[in-house]
């Protein structure tokens, strides 16, 4: 986890004088404040750490009370000037093959974090299509319900955090290939020698013919997510949300508390089905009840259509049973797939995603390792947060030839963020 050290909450005391603590998350990072609380948790400000119930959990990643661990922000340290010896060796360690990340999402960032902190000279390249910046993805389902403007999301952005980690940040670039054999990434930037390569773009939201890019959102980070912010402005807007999964059902619980009229479909005849019981279903439908959201189950969407704007809205959402759904907006939920271009030009062993090994996340071809939402272990895919820095970890010491620190999958607890009902399964 990326934390930079002007992102720590400021430290306050209570009435009596003692300062009010801090506690980071050991798997992803998210710190608590005594002072602070946590409202979705139900814990007022000014509650104690200590008092905190043993079975709370983790509002990001949904870990244990015990995951967590005192916190004490980090002061920048004084960078010494640069002397002609310094300035020789950095040249010379850019030029050098070092490691090469493809991806700056958590995944990315957080193996140049794992390798840095395990040696200070490795050159590492970072390769992404975005800005690179650094923020907590699951909060752009959140973030309307709980307050937070669109240029508040990122904690640091891509140029600070890769000075701070001395990475070479190669930021709106894509990666277009790879030659294993002479070891070699193909970037729109230029060809790129490498050591070791990581692959660590994650996945991304799964196309469907009857829901063209042209006329639906899909929110699978944060570029995306403030031009869509922008997009809905000030006003109500008519939005179609399809698919009730976890992301699809967030969202539209996070745009129905702005005001908007939400209408969630999905295939299921309850949201969330995959991970809640018929109960919690019901339960999740009924603290909906005084919200504009309307939930439409066990439909299928045959197509969408562009339509001259009205007071309802400017795009039509059709069905295979016949209703019709006009809106302002479309957004696409529907699932995530991994992006197969780039292990396909390697002749990576595919299952369902990049398949690694279980220990050191190391893929099929010698000198390339793959972590994050786009890897696959024994065919079984895990797009959650908690693993991913004990991966970057194991893939950290498996490249820089250390005592390797085996990845072991674990059942982690599941946080459903519907703040109208959240769930920690």
């Amino acid at each position: 986890m990326i934390l930079p050290p002007q992102a720590a909450p400021a430290r306050n005391t209570d009435a009596s004088g003692l300062p009010w603590q801090l506690f980071i998350c050991r798997a992803c990072g998210l710190i608590y404040d005594e002072g602070k609380g946590d409202a979705d948790s139900g814990l007022a400000p000014g509650t104690r750490f200590a008092d905190i119930p043993q079975d709370w959990a983790c509002p990001l990643c949904g870990v244990t009370k015990s995951d967590f661990e005192p916190y004490v922000a980090e002061q920048p340290a004084r960078q010494a000037k640069p002397t002609a010896e310094r300035r020789a060796t950095s040249a010379a360690a850019r030029n050098k093959a070092g490691t090469v990340i493809v991806g700056a999402g958590r995944a990315g960032w957080q193996m140049a974090q794992a390798l840095r902190e395990r040696d200070a000279d490795i050159p590492i390249t970072l390769v992404t299509a975005c800005n690179g910046d650094v923020y907590d993805k699951p909060m752009l389902s959140v973030a309307i319900a709980r307050g937070m403007a669109v240029d508040k999301l990122a904690r640091e952005n891509g140029a600070q955090a890769a000075q701070r980690l001395g990475v070479r940040l190669l930021a709106h670039t894509q990666a277009i290939s790879i030659t294993p054999d002479s070891r070699q990434l193909r970037t729109t930037r230029g060809t790129l020698r490498y050591r070791h390569l990581v692959l660590a773009h994650g996945a991304r939201a799964r196309s469907l013919p009857q829901l063209p890019d042209a006329l639906c959102w899909r929110v699978n980070h944060l570029q995306v997510y403030n031009r869509f912010r922008r997009a809905l402005g000030e006003r109500a807007q008519r939005i179609a949300i399809v698919g009730a999964g976890l992301i699809g059902s967030e969202m539209a619980n996070d745009l129905a508390l702005a005001g908007h009229q939400v209408t969630l479909l999905d295939v299921q005849t309850r949201p969330i089905a995959s991970n809640l019981s018929d109960v919690q279903s019901q339960q999740l439908l009924d603290a909906w009840c005084d919200l504009p959201l309307h939930f439409v189950g066990g439909v299928q969407v045959r197509e969408v259509r562009s339509v001259p704007p009205s007071a309802q809205g400017d795009k039509q959402v059709f069905t295979e049973r016949g209703q019709v759904f006009t809106v302002h907006h479309i957004l696409v939920a529907a699932g995530l797939q991994t992006p197969n271009r780039l292990a396909a030009s390697a002749g990576l062993a595919w299952n369902m995603g990049i398949d690694v090994g279980p220990d050191t996340l190391a893929t099929s071809v010698e000198g390339i390792h793959a972590l994050g939402d786009c890897i696959s272990i024994a065919g079984k895919v895990s797009r959650f947060i908690e693993p991913i820095g004990r991966q970057a970890q194991a893939a950290a010491a498996g490249i820089l030839g250390q005592a390797l620190q085996p990845f072991q999958q674990t059942p982690v607890p599941l946080r459903v963020k519907t703040s109208s009902l959240p769930f920690t399964l």
